[in-house]
């Protein structure tokens, strides 16, 4: 059985489902009751996962933003990249811990873990390496979209809409500071969501078909 799992999803749902049931997971233990803005670090607390900010030099594909690294249940941060300290970088912890849920079989990792206490000879797995601008094909891109679920659930993206009008930008940029995360990735949310939609090529933003009856938006 192998390390990763290389799951195909069938639709985004099955993604945002898995991210849902993490939240809820966590709302069952009092020290970890998600917050909003959602710390990413405490998710990762949660899963038994330890983060720590180290200089993760640049190989010949460019800069690494982050990566996980499976066994040593690890997510590493480059420390080198200033826009990492903002909502750039709960977007990329969140991102490496869509990997842990989504692609990693955590009994195979445990086993391994095992074997290699016992001085087996087995070699540490490489690990999923984050890139300053991520990919959006294969495991990468359900990864991110696993981390905008986790930053900003619909019914939290209902309560911080209230009183805002999605089709202007400066309504947009007190959202995404409110949730802890950057504009370009609440704009992808709520298009993702059709709750806006920006035609391509346009920076005009119109209310899209799916935004929620109950928001009253306010100019």
């Amino acid at each position: 059985m192998s390390l990763i799992q290389y799951r195909w999803y069938s639709n985004k749902e099955e993604i945002e489902r898995e991210a849902e049931s993490l939240l809820e997971q966590m709302q069952t233990v009092p020290n970890y009751i998600p917050k909003f803005p959602l710390d990413p670090s405490r998710v990762a607390e949660f899963l038994e996962l330890d983060i720590v900010w180290d200089t993760l030099p640049s190989d010949s594909e460019g800069q690494i933003a982050a990566r996980i690294l499976p066994l040593q249940r690890l997510i590493e941060i480059n420390d080198t990249i200033p826009e990492l300290r903002g909502g750039f970088g709960n977007s990329t912890i969140a991102h490496e811990i869509g990997h842990w849920v989504l692609h990693i079989n955590h009994d195979v990792a445990d086993g391994l873990v095992q074997q290699q206490e016992l001085d087996l000879g087995l070699e540490t797995m490489k690990p999923f390496l984050c890139r300053s601008t991520t990919a959006k094909r294969g495991i990468e891109w359900q990864a991110q979209y696993f981390a905008g679920c986790l930053l900003m659930p619909r019914h939290i993206l209902k309560d911080v809409a209230q009183g805002r009008n999605l089709t202007r930008l400066k309504h947009l940029y007190a959202m995404a500071e409110d949730l802890g995360v950057t504009i370009s990735n609440l704009k992808y949310r709520l298009s993702d969501l059709g709750w806006i939609n920006i035609p391509k090529g346009s920076k005009v933003i119109y209310l899209g078909k799916a935004a929620p009856d109950q928001i009253k938006l306010f100019e």
